[in-house]
């Protein structure tokens, strides 16, 4: 199937008016973040009960405002699956409100299915075969060959008839509440914040590890390819992996001989070789005392009375799990048991006071999961 594409306001006005009347949209999206530093939108396929469908090209048409009725419209199920993704980068590039959504990865698992792919779940449910194929692919780039464009519809045109099948199913389990609270708080997430952290250098895999000088010389590193990242709008791990930063970091050479002899480093950044050594130069002419350092906080003591919660809880859980079916994180996900464990709510009111908790698993769990922590 080839699709309308929509490439000018006019044709997204009129596409929101053939939305009138719908009472199920499919919705999907594509963006560049394996391409561009500023990652972006660039397609927002559609696809109704009605089985009508579109690629918006989100490049193109850059006010998307005429949808925002339609994906606020309670009345009317947005399907997705994997919503979050989609919804907060949606929010962040266009500003929508988000209310009805299904989102088929959440329905699997609260079915308790072990495969929650897209691909999985529309194969078991109605037989059909969906690749990956394109799934890496740069999506700012026009045009699209066929087979991208057959890639993108395929992800919507299948998604109506699957929420249908695991509605249904939802409902035979008892489940549907449950998914309608969990879809609820997908459709308020906040938007995807860009912001840059000064000690997002430390969130590299062992930069904690090591000593002050050379954790200096990584901070300088990580500054310098992020500012590379910003001029160029190039994500930051194809200018310089992070274990490359790692290498030089430990190894800091002070001039190009010593760069050479840093594996993953060179030829690919000769032209920047003055760049780097003079990161490395700034962090070895750095005064001790200015040095960063990791501050280890002490580990908490936690009572013994609060490891014996969690226990209880975690041994309710994974009973309560396999009774269901389902994986031990719908039950009940580790950062509830603690908080569980820790607060030791002693009435229903409590109970639901304990954050993120959700009601369904309150009125499905309450008694038990108070008997756990009592």
């Amino acid at each position: 199937m080839t699709p309308p594409w929509i490439r000018t306001p006019e044709a997204l006005a009129e596409l929101a008016r053939s939305l009138e009347g719908c009472r199920t949209i499919a919705l999907d999206t594509e963006s560049d973040s394996l391409y561009h530093h500023f990652e972006k939108v660039c397609l927002v396929q559609l696809a109704t009960d009605r089985g009508d469908a579109w690629l918006v090209d989100a490049l193109a048409v850059r006010d998307l405002s005429p949808l925002a009725a339609v994906l606020a419209d309670p009345g009317v199920v947005k399907v997705l699956h994997g919503a979050d993704y989609d919804v907060t980068t949606l929010k962040r590039d266009f500003g929508f409100a988000f209310a009805s959504i299904f989102d088929t990865m959440i329905a699997a698992r609260l079915l308790g299915r072990s495969e929650i792919g897209l691909a999985a779940v529309a194969r078991d449910e109605l037989g059909v075969t969906l690749t990956k194929t394109n799934q890496k692919d740069d999506w700012s780039r026009r045009p699209l060959t066929p087979q991208q464009e057959a890639y993108a519809l395929a992800d919507v045109l299948h998604l109506v008839e699957v929420r249908e099948r695991l509605e249904a199913k939802l409902v035979a389990a008892g489940r549907l509440d449950w998914m309608r609270e969990e879809c609820e708080v997908v459709s308020a997430l906040e938007a995807v914040v860009r912001k840059r952290s000064p000690e997002a250098y430390l969130e590299i895999k062992g930069a904690k590890r090591l000593p002050p000088r050379a954790l200096a010389a990584l901070r300088e590193l990580h500054a310098w390819r992020e500012r590379r990242a910003e001029e160029t709008d190039t994500p930051p791990f194809k200018i310089l992996g992070n274990e490359s930063l790692m290498r030089l970091a430990e190894f800091r050479p002070k001039d190009a001989a010593g760069l050479r002899a840093v594996p993953g480093v060179l030829p690919r950044l000769q032209r920047h070789a003055g760049d780097l050594l003079a990161a490395v130069r700034r962090a070895e002419e750095l005064p001790e005392a200015e040095l960063p350092r990791v501050v280890r906080s002490p580990r908490p003591v936690v009572p013994d009375a609060v490891l014996h919660r969690v226990e209880r809880l975690k041994a309710w859980r994974d009973r309560k799990a396999k009774e269901l079916a389902v994986e031990a994180s719908v039950v009940l996900p580790q950062r509830l048991i603690d908080r569980l464990a820790e607060a030791a709510p002693a009435s229903p009111t409590a109970l639901a006071g304990v954050e993120g908790l959700r009601r369904w698993r309150v009125r499905e769990f309450g008694t038990d999961l108070l008997a756990a922590v009592s």
